[in-house]
């Protein structure tokens, strides 16, 4: 029954990701897809801090089957990210591009870092 889990938090985390890109895409101006570059980054930083919380024993292997691979699965989106880049760099916005896939990847990985060091100052 572990896949319910797993849908529950799809079911939160989807439409979640889709209310956070508009809402925040809404408020820029701009060519940069700021609203992907958002969930993804948040959703690391909630994986990491999930990470680390369970490696303290702090949840559930249940919670990180509904807050881990369900909502955080469903709140990134790598597929997105790509296609936003490709698109970018099909317009000519070379810079922007480049901007995007060493930002999102940069501040990704130092937002889970974030959240797991987070977690063990907290469960530590």
């Amino acid at each position: 029954m572990n896949w319910l889990l797993v849908v529950a938090g799809g079911m939160a985390g989807a439409p979640l990701r889709y209310l956070t890109d508009r809402a925040v895409q809404s408020r820029h101006d701009a060519m940069f897809p700021w609203g992907t570059f958002t969930v993804n980054v948040v959703g690391c930083a909630v994986l990491g801090l999930l990470t680390g919380a369970a490696t303290a024993g702090a949840v559930s292997s249940q919670l990180q089957l509904l807050l881990g691979t369900g909502l955080c699965g469903a709140l990134t989106t790598y597929s997105t990210f790509s296609y936003e880049t490709l698109r970018l760099a099909e317009e000519g916005a070379w810079l922007f591009a480049a901007a995007n896939a060493a930002g999102s990847v940069m501040t990704g990985v130092g937002a889970a870092f974030a959240g797991g060091a987070l977690a063990e100052a907290i469960w530590s």
